[in-house]
């Protein structure tokens, strides 16, 4: 089974990115149902370890937090774009909660990630596109900026490789706590 971690986005900034989608060539946009924000990829485990997996989750003691995204942008690996991404408002709470997860899974034996953590819901995978074509593309929604929804909780998700893309399932949600952060 092939795990990861992540927040579900309220439908209204779903709605949003969606309509955001469009406009590079040869890019593979993400649907609708495919859009998160992931906390971090755990990769392909067995029974006994997705059980692992799932009692850390349960135990995960962090607060609901408001979160916002902002911007958008691209990964790219030489000189081509990889990545067209829809940025986060920087967040303390969002990254000790990354932190607490990562802790947590080395706990039980899952490697590390090597790179540093860069919080972002992915918008579109690209074959290798010139950045110019991705820089336009970031340049046209740099002042995107989401309302502000509470993250009450996170979800293991497990994703299934078909023809058309992933599908990801939710397997799994866990509540964070009420934080007096919550928005009224």
């Amino acid at each position: 089974m092939r795990l990861f971690i992540g927040i579900s986005l309220p439908d209204r900034i779903k709605d949003t990115l969606t309509a955001m989608c469009g406009g590079v060539d040869d890019a593979h946009w993400r649907s609708r149902d495919q859009l998160h924000l992931t906390l971090r990829f755990i990769g392909e485990v067995d029974g006994a370890m997705a059980r692992d997996i799932d009692d850390i989750l349960y135990r995960i003691d962090a607060p609901a937090f408001p979160l916002r995204l902002r911007g958008t942008g691209f990964f790219k690996e030489r000189k081509l774009a990889r990545v067209l991404w829809a940025g986060v408002e920087d967040d303390a709470e969002l990254r000790r909660l990354h932190k607490k997860i990562q802790y947590g899974l080395a706990a039980i034996g899952v490697q590390p990630e090597r790179r540093r953590y860069h919080p972002h819901v992915t918008l579109a995978y690209l074959n290798g596109i010139d950045a110019m074509e991705a820089e336009g593309y970031a340049a046209r929604y740099s002042e995107y900026t989401s309302p502000r929804f509470m993250v009450e909780r996170i979800c293991l998700f497990s994703s299934h490789l078909a023809r058309d893309g992933a599908i990801y399932t939710k397997e799994a949600e866990y509540h964070l706590r009420r934080s007096e952060h919550a928005l009224t």
